[in-house]
C-alpha cells in the first residue's frame, strides 16, 4: 500500500515539482524556514525563491539604502516567533516533513543540502557581490576546489594568472593536472596574454585581482569581454579587494570567489569561502557540486559571519588608510628596496587602480622587499605585528611569503612573479597605525 500510495504522488507531480527538481539535482528549492527572513517578503525567479533587498516589510525601510546599511539589515528580519533581532543558529541535521505531499514545502530536509543559517549567509553574501546566489563552504580553497570541480572535466584548459594564492597554484599541479586537466599560467596584467593563451578546448579564465601577494591587477573588464567573445566562464578571486573595493560581477565576471576566512569574518575567529554566481544556470551548477561533494559550512560559522561582516566597512576603510600611511613609510625607509600598494602613485597599474577600485579604496595588503635578513626582520618584530599565515583581520600581520604563504610555488616559478626572498606581506589592521610604523621602524633597523 505504502509503495503505491508512493506511486501516485510521485506521477501526480511534475517534473518542475520541489520532489522532482530534488530528486533529479539533489538540491533543494528554497529557503523558506519559518523564522528566518527569507520565509517571506520574497520574490521568485526560475522557479526558486530569493531574498528581496531588505526584509518582510519593505515599505518599513527608505529606499536605496547604501551598502554599509545592507550589510547590517540586508535580508535579515527579527525573528517571527520570538522578536530575536538576529538569524538565528539551526543546528539540525534533518528537518521533518508535514506529509510526503508537503515534502520540500519548507524548503529544508537535510543540512548537507540546504541549512537556514547558512542559507542565510549565502544569499547575502550573494546580494553584497551582486550575484544571483551563492555557495558558502568550509574554505576559500574549498570554494576553489568547488569551481575548477564544477566547470572542468579531464582533457579541459584553464587559463590561469601565473600569480595566484599559493594553494590554488598547487591544487591546480598536484590534483587537477594529475587527473588530465591542462593549465596555463599567464601574466594577466595584460588581456592580450591571456586570449593569446585560449585554446580550442579552453572551458574556464581564472583571474584572481589583487593578486596574493604581489598586488597585480587584472582588467576585468577587459578579460571578461575575451571570456564572452569566446564562450568561455570567467571567475575571479576577489580575495584581497572585497566587494568595498571591487565587486568582478560589476566588471562582467561569471563567479567571484571569497576567502570568507579573510574579511568577511575580519576577526580570527572561523574560516569559510563562497563562490557568488551571476545567473541561476551557473548557481544550479555549482550548488549541484556543493551538495555531492558536501562540502558545507556548518551553521555555528554562518552565525558568526553573518554579524562579523556587519562591520566590514568600518574594518576596510580604517585598513586602507592605515596601509597608505605605512607604505608611504616605507617608501622612504633605507632597508627597503621596494614597496608594492594600489593606492601609492609608483604602482605601475595606478590608473586600472583608481578605474577599477570602487571609492579610492586599495584595500589593507601591501608588500615590501627588505633588504637585510627576513627572517630576522620576522623574529624581532614587535607586537602589534604578529606572525602567522592569515590576512584581512583586526590584527595586523606580518608574513614572509618564501618561506610561509608561497613556500609550496616552486622557487623559479616564485622568483618569476616578484616572490623574492625578501619579500614581506603584510595585512593590516585596525590598530593605530603610528604604533604599526614605530614597530617596523625598530625591526628593521636592527638590520
Amino acid at each position: 500500500m505504502l509503495a503505491q500510495k508512493l506511486a501516485r504522488s510521485l506521477n501526480a507531480r511534475s517534473a518542475s515539482s520541489p520532489w522532482m527538481r530534488y530528486l533529479n539535482s539533489s538540491c533543494s528549492n528554497g529557503s523558506n524556514a519559518a523564522g528566518s527572513s527569507i520565509a517571506a517578503g520574497t520574490q521568485h525567479r526560475g522557479g526558486r525563491t530569493v531574498v528581496r533587498s531588505f526584509s518582510l516589510k519593505d515599505h518599513d525601510w527608505i529606499p536605496d539604502c547604501k551598502m554599509d546599511t545592507e550589510m547590517v539589515h540586508g535580508g535579515i528580519d527579527p525573528d517571527d516567533k520570538t522578536g530575536a533581532i538576529l538569524t538565528p543558529v539551526y543546528m539540525s541535521t534533518t528537518f521533518v516533513q508535514e506529509s510526503v505531499d508537503k515534502y520540500l514545502d519548507k524548503g529544508f530536509s537535510y543540512s548537507r543540502t540546504n541549512n537556514p543559517t547558512v542559507k542565510q549567509l549565502e544569499e547575502k553574501v550573494a546580494k553584497i557581490e551582486h550575484g544571483y546566489d551563492s555557495i558558502c563552504v568550509s574554505t576559500g580553497m574549498a570554494a576553489t576546489a568547488s569551481c575548477i570541480n564544477t566547470f572542468m572535466n579531464a582533457g579541459d584548459h584553464c587559463v590561469i594568472t601565473n600569480c595566484s594564492y599559493g594553494g590554488t597554484n598547487r591544487i591546480c599541479r598536484e590534483q587537477f593536472v594529475p587527473l588530465g586537466m591542462d593549465f596555463d599560467f599567464v601574466d594577466f596584467t595584460d588581456p592580450a596574454t591571456v586570449e593569446a593563451a585560449i585554446k580550442p578546448n579552453t572551458k574556464l579564465i581564472f583571474s584572481e585581482s589583487p593578486t596574493n601577494p604581489t598586488l597585480t591587477l587584472a582588467d576585468l573588464d577587459a578579460i571578461s569581454e575575451i571570456a564572452k567573445r569566446h564562450g568561455i566562464i570567467h571567475v575571479c578571486d576577489s580575495t584581497f579587494a572585497t566587494p568595498y573595493v571591487c565587486r568582478p560581477l560589476d566588471h562582467g565576471c561569471d563567479l567571484t570567489i571569497q576567502s570568507l576566512t579573510k574579511y568577511y569574518d575580519g576577526l580570527n575567529i572561523g574560516t569559510g569561502g563562497a563562490l557568488v554566481a551571476k545567473t541561476p544556470e551557473l548557481y544550479e551548477r555549482i550548488k549541484l557540486t556543493q551538495n555531492m561533494h558536501g562540502n558545507i559550512m556548518s551553521p555555528m560559522t554562518a552565525f558568526l559571519m553573518l554579524q562579523t561582516m556587519k562591520t566590514m566597512g568600518l574594518r576596510i576603510r580604517q585598513q586602507s588608510s592605515s596601509a597608505m600611511k605605512i607604505a608611504t613609510f616605507l617608501e622612504s625607509h633605507p632597508q627597503v628596496s621596494k614597496v608594492v600598494y594600489p593606492g601609492l602613485a609608483s604602482h605601475p597599474q595606478k590608473e586600472l587602480a583608481d578605474r577599477q577600485h570602487r571609492d579610492g579604496l586599495h584595500g589593507g595588503m601591501l608588500w615590501f622587499d627588505v633588504k637585510g635578513d627576513p627572517i630576522k626582520l620576522m623574529d624581532t618584530i614587535k607586537r602589534p605585528w604578529t606572525l602567522c599565515e592569515n590576512l584581512g583581520a583586526t590584527e595586523s600581520i606580518i608574513t614572509a611569503c618564501a618561506v610561509m604563504t608561497h613556500a609550496n610555488m616552486i622557487r623559479e616559478d616564485r622568483l618569476k612573479v616578484g616572490i623574492t626572498d625578501g619579500f614581506i606581506r603584510i595585512s593590516v589592521g585596525i590598530e593605530d597605525p603610528d604604533d604599526l610604523i614605530r614597530s617596523l621602524d625598530d625591526a628593521l633597523g636592527q638590520l
